[in-house]
């Protein structure tokens, strides 16, 4: 079988073909089986980043000098160089860090498609040698790219315009680097070539892509629609789509199931 690289380089070529119903049912049916369990994980996690959200900016500000419109306001506040940069490189290194958090949910997403068990330590599975740091990088890059631009354009621009630009521009990226964590989780790719090749899958197909990537973040949403604490259960569902995406241009071998007992484990 020809490697993940080999692939690229077909695809870079020749480009490729999506089937858009078989992969959105792949996706919808996929998401069906890891909604609730991965909806609790990430709710717990949800509050502990909150929690720890609030202790930073609460320690760097002073507990005293928040108030109730504090994080609106300074949200819209132009920022200092030494400022802009702190903020860029934070924001930055948090999307890193985590970034092999959010991959454990592909893991957990690809159990779930061959039947296979999975549990809490399943989400864990990638802060480990040789994923961590290629997905430290895959996550830093364009999260530093993406949040320096964005955070420019509003310093520069308070206007609707500049608003918007600096509102769009980290998503973009993200449609950009739509496939680069399952590059790496499953094509086995280091995080530069992650970045590069999900440029090249996307800008190869970029309409179908771009469907895929608005799906995905909308079906994440839909939680609002009834309760705001119903998004945690409905943002799996762009996990899935990432999968169903990946699995539909390359396939995934069966070494990269974590077992194959057939069960799902929820302790």
């Amino acid at each position: 079988m020809k490697s993940t690289l080999d692939q690229i380089e077909d695809i870079k070529k020749n480009g490729y073909s999506l089937n858009f119903a078989t992969t959105f049912d792949h996706a919808f049916e996929n998401y069906k089986k890891i909604a609730v369990y991965s909806g609790l994980i990430f709710l717990v996690f949800s509050i502990i980043v909150a929690i720890a959200y609030l202790g930073t900016i609460a320690a760097y500000f002073g507990i005293e000098n928040i108030q109730k419109d504090f994080i609106a306001e300074y949200s819209k506040k132009k920022l200092s160089g030494n400022e802009l940069f702190i903020h860029t490189i934070g924001i930055s290194f948090l999307a890193a860090v985590i970034s092999p958090f959010m991959a454990g949910f592909l893991k957990m997403a690809d159990c779930a498609d061959r039947d296979s068990e999975f549990n809490v330590s399943t989400i864990f599975s990638y802060y480990k040698a040789p994923y961590f740091g290629q997905l430290f990088i895959n996550a830093f890059i364009p999260a530093l790219i993406g949040t320096g631009i964005s955070n420019i354009v509003k310093n520069v621009d308070s206007s609707y315009i500049g608003t918007t630009i600096s509102f769009v521009i980290p998503y973009f990226i993200s449609y950009l680097m739509f496939l680069s964590m399952p590059l790496i989780v499953f094509g086995k790719l280091k995080g530069l070539d992650a970045i590069r090749s999900s440029f090249i899958i996307v800008t190869k197909n970029p309409l179908t892509m771009f469907a895929f990537f608005i799906l995905g973040f909308i079906g994440s949403l839909i939680g609002f629609i009834g309760c705001g604490i119903l998004v945690v259960f409905t943002i799996a569902f762009n996990t899935s789509m990432i999968y169903a995406t990946y699995y539909a241009i390359f396939g995934i071998e069966q070494e990269d199931s974590i077992d194959s007992n057939k069960k799902y484990n929820v302790d």
